[in-house]
């Protein structure tokens, strides 16, 4: 290939609503669940989140989206008109139809973009990444806007302790730009998989065409996150740590050789074991998981632009960005900043 992508500027939005653990664990207790404080933070990592408050145009995922592109394309140097493709990762969508990415281009006022969204769910900003990666470097673009994120707040099940603690809402961006194949800083590798064989391991079951939401499905919780944790946490530090080593295998590196691990922030748990098992130690691991929760596809973005912003990242440092979610799909990219 001629070209290859650079990562020129980020940008992170969140919802005003902060909600910490006794939040959560006053809302529980009226509905007769029982937690505290202590065992989310200790189970978790998670101390806060950020909500958006329903029905505020404020705060929709595009919104969102909105808010963490303009501070990526200010970084960048760039103005919407400037955008080729916008790749928008989300599974909670403003709307079925039109994309969140046609949302964004229309408040974003990108008049030279292409626009679609990719569903999957917290891999979903590494999907989105690699996917505007082989158009730049097939020469299709020069420049892609992509985005991460979601507005999980609303299909939250709350009579499921496990998992309504877990997740929060927030969008990151990113603006990816074509260079030249031999630029140092640019994308390197990347490892994308998917297993649909695990797909009652986290699942919404209804809300699509398969089942409408009627309202006996909305009584019975079925347009809500359904989780299994347990097994999650097995298959995700298996899969997080062979597909980190596998992307690090194709340019003949060692989990030594990174400078950041910028992994999907689920549970400090898992986190915790993945460093172990790749002999990374937790001072090399960037995490935000106890201030934002699981943001799903805007937890690497996110975390990237607020390491970057604030000088943990620097030219010419290695990242290994590492996720999994709900398909369950599965991937790790590797770059050069």
């Amino acid at each position: 290939m001629k070209y290859a992508s650079q990562i020129t500027g980020t940008g992170s939005a969140f919802p005003k609503n902060c909600v910490t653990n006794q939040n959560l664990v006053d809302k529980l207790t009226i509905l007769g669940i029982e937690t505290n404080s202590a065992w989310i933070q200790d189970r978790t990592g998670i101390c806060e989140r950020r909500m958006s408050e329903p029905g505020n145009p404020e705060e929709y995922n595009s919104t969102l989206g909105l808010g963490a592109s303009q501070k990526a394309l200010e970084m960048a140097g760039k103005n919407p008109e400037d955008i080729d493709m916008i790749v928008y990762a989300t599974c909670t969508p403003d709307t079925l139809i039109p994309s969140t990415a046609c949302w964004l281009q229309h408040k974003l006022n990108a008049c030279n973009a292409w626009s679609m969204d990719i569903n999957a769910a917290c891999s979903g900003f590494l999907y989105a990444l690699s996917t505007a990666d082989q158009f730049i470097q097939t020469g299709q673009a020069k420049t892609a806007l992509v985005v991460g994120a979601e507005v999980l707040s609303p299909v939250l099940n709350w009579n499921d302790r496990t998992s309504c603690i877990l997740f929060g809402d927030g969008a990151g961006a990113a603006v990816v730009e074509q260079v030249p194949a031999n630029e140092t800083s640019r994308i390197l590798s990347m490892t994308l998989r998917s297993d649909g064989n695990l797909w009652n391991l986290l699942h919404i079951p209804a809300g699509g065409s398969k089942l409408p939401a009627t309202s006996d499905i909305l009584d019975q919780n079925l347009v809500k996150i359904h989780m299994n944790g347990k097994e999650i946490f097995k298959v995700a530090v298996r899969t997080l740590t062979k597909f980190a080593l596998q992307t690090l295998e194709q340019h003949h590196m060692r989990p030594s050789d990174i400078d950041w691990l910028i992994p999907h922030q689920a549970n400090i748990r898992i986190i915790e074991a993945v460093a172990e098992r790749l002999d990374i130690p937790m001072s090399r691991v960037l995490v935000n998981i106890d201030r934002y929760g699981n943001t799903s596809a805007a937890t690497v973005p996110t975390m990237l632009d607020e390491a970057v912003r604030d000088g943990r990242i620097k030219k010419g440092q290695i990242l290994l960005m590492d996720v999994f979610g709900a398909g369950l799909t599965f991937g790790a990219l590797l770059m050069r900043w």
